[in-house]
């Protein structure tokens, strides 16, 4: 089935394979005539990334690059990339790639014309209300992979080199003003990254219906989000070339995104400091711990994924639900635990630490505390 659409829902989105061959026209209606493409190291030589490159430059918008981009981008990528920005002259991003190159592109957008430091603007209270918001520059995003969702986000994930925390840039205007969501461009990815980033955006849409908080519009995405990879994520990973697959699960990513608004819990809480102290696959770890964190929270969401599993099509309730979780991981070749994921050694008491302080703890449907985070983190080891 061929899947073509335009979306102005949360922003433009431009939907369907090949729609790679508009990215001039998206720039154009963003209001950009001298792009920067942010990507990340490895997709810089890549095909996808060059023909991309070469329709800006036919297009007479030039062929500029930045891709010193780490897997969990740091402020020091945040600070080479807007020495490159200005430099340039650049009057616009194209954020390219997976969740890094996505964010970078995005935080270099939003920081080309602030006079205030990267920090003062992390997700807390009403900070994002600092910002000049006449100095945003625009964004084109074009995703590259199905699991973030960051291309219809309104904040990036940053990693502080120095503490090695994960913090959460926000702002309204950081949400992208065009994407195009082209699945053929996701074709490439090989099974493992395919594996990772589909259960990252299941674990957003999974955590986003959990939440305890009132968001119905969410609650309804996020349900849809996870029959979404049910039915088409175990067919990408077989079939990295079924088109079909593909798309339906660049949908799922951007639902899950958009349904998480509602809010993330501890799976997202314990993944953030495991990636920026041990430079983990985001996705992967969201895998890993999820099924711990399930067990967690059950008595607080055993009714909710009940409905859940009737609506999936999976018989036994909670209990059923938990087996579908599972059976999903081993046949995705996903870590039983986080010692098979290659932690060894963590400090728990740090990991925990930080866990707390991140944001997503404040959707667990289980208030999270010192002593029931660690022994949670106990048990994903």
């Amino acid at each position: 089935m061929t899947i073509t659409a335009n979306w102005s829902y949360p922003t433009a989105i431009r939907f369907g394979a090949g729609r790679i061959s508009e990215i001039a026209d998206a720039c154009a209606a963003a209001g950009i005539k001298k792009p920067l493409l942010v990507t990340d190291k490895g997709l810089a030589n890549m095909a996808i990334t060059q023909s991309t490159l070469d329709l800006l430059d036919a297009a007479g918008l030039g062929r500029a690059m930045f891709s010193d981009v780490d897997p969990n981008p740091t402020e020091e990528n945040v600070a080479a990339g807007l020495d490159v920005y200005r430099a340039g002259g650049h009057d616009g991003v194209v954020a390219f790639g997976g969740g890094s190159g996505l964010d970078l592109g995005k935080v270099l957008a939003f920081m080309a014309g602030q006079t205030r430091p990267l920090w003062d603007f992390e997700d807390i209270g009403d900070w994002w209300t600092s910002a000049d918001p006449d100095a945003i520059a625009p964004i084109v995003a074009v995703p590259t992979t199905a699991g973030t969702g960051s291309e219809v986000g309104r904040a990036s994930v940053i990693t502080n080199s120095v503490t090695h925390e994960k913090k959460i840039i926000f702002h309204p205007k950081i949400l992208p003003s065009v994407v195009i969501c082209d699945p053929e461009l996701t074709v490439g990815m090989p099974p493992f990254i395919t594996a990772g980033t589909g259960m990252d955006a299941f674990a957003h849409c999974l955590e986003a219906y959990c939440s305890p908080h009132y968001h119905p519009m969410s609650q309804g995405m996020a349900l849809e989000g996870m029959r979404l990879v049910k039915e088409y994520l175990p067919r990408a990973y077989k079939d990295g070339t079924d088109i079909e697959a593909r798309a339906q699960m660049m949908s799922a990513a951007a639902m899950g995104a958009t349904a998480f608004q509602k809010g993330l819990g501890a799976i997202h809480a314990i993944s953030h400091p495991i990636g920026a102290v041990h430079h983990t696959h985001h996705g992967t770890t969201n895998a890993t711990v999820m099924l711990q964190v399930l067990k967690f929270n059950k008595d607080a969401i055993a009714d909710r994924l009940t409905d859940a599993a009737n609506y999936l099509g999976i018989k036994g309730g909670f209990d059923g639900f938990y087996q579908f979780v599972s059976d999903l991981n081993d046949s995705l070749g996903i870590p039983k635990n986080l010692t098979e994921l290659g932690i060894q050694n963590p400090d728990i008491d740090a990991l925990t630490k930080s866990a707390l302080n991140d944001p997503s703890t404040g959707g667990n449907p289980v208030v999270m505390t010192y002593e029931n985070t660690k022994k949670l983190i106990e048990d994903c080891l």
